[in-house]
């Protein structure tokens, strides 16, 4: 008797050897089940009594089980961003229909192009790349001269007195972020934020050691749930963390609540002896709609910083261009900037794409054109209400979080879309079933495209 027990491995061992990809357990005289090799490149199931051979976590090597990488990594691997499962699922839907056929609002990758200051700084540039040192290495916080312009655009932008010295120029958002996570946090720690929340911040945390605490938005509108928020702070909370405009709702904090979240800050800071920092993610801050402000934080906590991006605002997502602003009224803020800073190298950065930061020096005062964004929110608005798809009217950034219609779940209802050729990101990617996530990070003919799939979606997840 064979018992066959599917799961994926690595490729050859270097040796010329193929890789084998099944592998059945065979009882043997003596009763044990026993390894042995069934098969060349085929994909075959996990056995529930042996964990050993659940997905990613082992492979074959010159016939002997081993483990290829860390069990952390391999459940990470296994709940990976829905966001990158339907991206990857729109590449197969793609290729076999045509590229225009498929209305693909999964990833929030950004098609303007950039502001025209890049265009002219690149060929600026290319008249000095011959020089000594021109793309060379830099001190880990930044070019002197980017840290500089940053620190004034920032200091207008948040308005508290910045100097360069309050500046980390870093890979991203997303470096910045880890770069702040693996400065203060310790093993055991826990980051509080609201939800629905940007995916990546629960492998963030996890890398450190610390656990994510998502607490649930007051609905419909995704303001912040203060009461509940504080009812979750702990001697282990060490950071709250926010994203206003918010991915991937749409919705921007008031300043009232930003104060109230604040105060509660302040006071379970000294509850617990130790300052519990306020974190603002901070990429979408240009894109807001309608008049709406999009408060600053750092004058009202003491413990703060705001982490931005130039991924969205110049169309620069490649170019992994971000900042760190701290707090210039926080105590002992020498001593978190030089941890900073050493993070920012040792974590690999080294330090952010010297290109990067000499276009955004040079264009940090403009961005690309919100304004096309806003029709693009407002033709997906158009398409949902056609198809009587429940929704908040985005505030800022560029996503759509509806309600699913009808009795279906958030898989059900994004895999009736895919059906139609849309692709949207299921709710529970985002820590919250029941809703689905859309970006308008495209052609507004895209969106118009999607209004009939829309509509048959929708009226088959009625029962209609």
């Amino acid at each position: 008797m064979c018992w066959i027990c599917p799961f994926q491995v690595a490729g050859g061992s270097g040796y010329n050897e193929p890789a084998v990809t099944a592998v059945g357990l065979r009882r043997s005289v003596s009763g044990r089940r026993r390894a042995v090799w069934v098969g060349i490149n085929r994909v075959v199931t996990p056995s529930r009594k042996y964990p050993a051979l659940a997905p990613g976590k082992t492979t074959f090597w010159k016939g002997r089980m081993m483990q290829m990488i860390g069990t952390d990594i391999s459940n990470s691997i296994q709940a990976a961003s829905w966001i990158r499962r339907m991206f990857e699922a729109g590449i197969e839907l793609k290729q076999k229909f045509g590229a225009d056929q498929v209305c693909d609002f999964t990833l929030g990758n950004p098609d303007l192009p950039p502001v025209p200051e890049v265009a002219r700084t690149l060929r600026s540039l290319a008249d000095t790349v011959e020089q000594p040192l021109a793309l060379g290495y830099m001190p880990n916080a930044g070019l002197p001269s980017a840290r500089q312009r940053l620190a004034e655009h920032l200091a207008r932008e948040q308005g508290v007195p910045l100097t360069s010295s309050h500046v980390i120029v870093t890979c991203g958002a997303a470096g910045g972020l880890n770069a702040i996570f693996r400065t203060v946090l310790e093993r055991g720690d826990e980051v509080i934020c609201p939800s629905p929340y940007f995916v990546e911040y629960g492998f963030y945390t996890g890398n450190y050691g610390a656990k994510l605490v998502p607490v649930p938005s007051r609905l419909p509108d995704f303001s912040l749930d203060l009461d509940a928020i504080e009812s979750v702070v702990t001697a282990r909370t060490r950071i709250v963390l926010i994203d206003s405009p918010n991915n991937p709702t749409g919705a921007v904090y008031s300043k009232n609540e930003l104060e109230a979240l604040a105060a509660v800050l302040a006071r379970a800071g000294e509850r617990f002896g130790r300052p519990i920092y306020l974190v603002s993610d901070e990429p979408y801050r240009f894109l807001a709609y309608d008049g709406t402000e999009v408060p600053p934080v750092l004058p009202l906590h003491e413990f703060s910083m705001a982490v931005g991006s130039f991924s969205k605002s110049l169309s620069l997502a490649g170019e992994r261009v971000g900042y760190i602003a701290v707090n210039p009224a926080m105590p002992q803020s020498d001593e978190l900037i030089a941890g900073l800073i050493f993070c920012n190298r040792t974590l690999g950065y080294v330090n952010a794409p010297v290109i990067g930061q000499r276009l955004v020096e040079t264009a940090l005062d403009t961005t690309v054109d919100a304004e096309i964004y806003k029709r693009r929110r407002d033709a997906m608005a158009s398409v949902l209400r056609e198809a009587d798809i429940e929704f908040l009217l985005p505030k800022g950034a560029f996503y759509f979080f509806p309600k699913v219609p009808g009795q279906v779940d958030d898989l059900e209802f994004c895999q009736l879309l895919r059906e139609e050729r849309i692709l949207a990101v299921p709710g529970r990617g985002f820590g919250l079933p029941g809703y689905f996530r859309l970006t308008y990070c495209m052609d507004e003919a895209i969106i118009l495209r999607a209004a009939q799939g829309f509509k048959k979606a929708a009226d088959r997840a009625r029962g209609k």
